[in-house]
């Protein structure tokens, strides 16, 4: 339990939850990049496909007969343009996170490495030091 606390005053709950909603949302936003601007002109190039209608229907939907005599059926499709869609976008989403975490790491080992250029301050003198020291100086008085 007292690990538990230690990782919540820490602060690494409320990073992971702004990461997640960014996250979230950078997804819709790839989605709709995905979906609405790149499979229109893709779709024009393979002549005129429509990716989010393909799909192998299984059962056709059924209409009601009579008024309220008959059941209604949806149709039972698997829609792998939608699934076409779905890959699509995860690519780009793991390209886009692959060139953050590579920029990230490329920030972080420069910076590393103005540290380790930049001269070490002088070590502190132990504690038999700054005792000798103040010996030295009351003889000198």
């Amino acid at each position: 339990m007292k690990e538990f606390k230690k990782f919540l005053i820490r602060g690494n709950v409320l990073e992971i939850a702004v990461g997640l909603i960014m996250a979230t949302y950078f997804g819709a936003i790839v989605k709709s990049f995905v979906n609405d601007i790149l499979m229109p002109p893709i779709g024009i190039l393979l002549g005129g496909v429509d990716f989010s209608e393909m799909k192998l229907v299984l059962q056709e939907a059924v209409a009601e007969t009579t008024a309220g005599a008959g059941d209604a059926t949806a149709e039972v499709a698997i829609a792998y343009g939608v699934f076409i869609n779905t890959i699509i976008t995860f690519v780009i989403v793991a390209f886009a996170i692959f060139m953050v975490v590579k920029s990230y790491n490329h920030l972080k080992e420069r910076m590393e490495k103005k540290e380790a250029e930049a001269p070490a301050a002088p070590p502190a003198p132990s504690k038999e030091e700054v005792l000798l020291t103040e010996i030295r100086d009351l003889l000198k008085k």
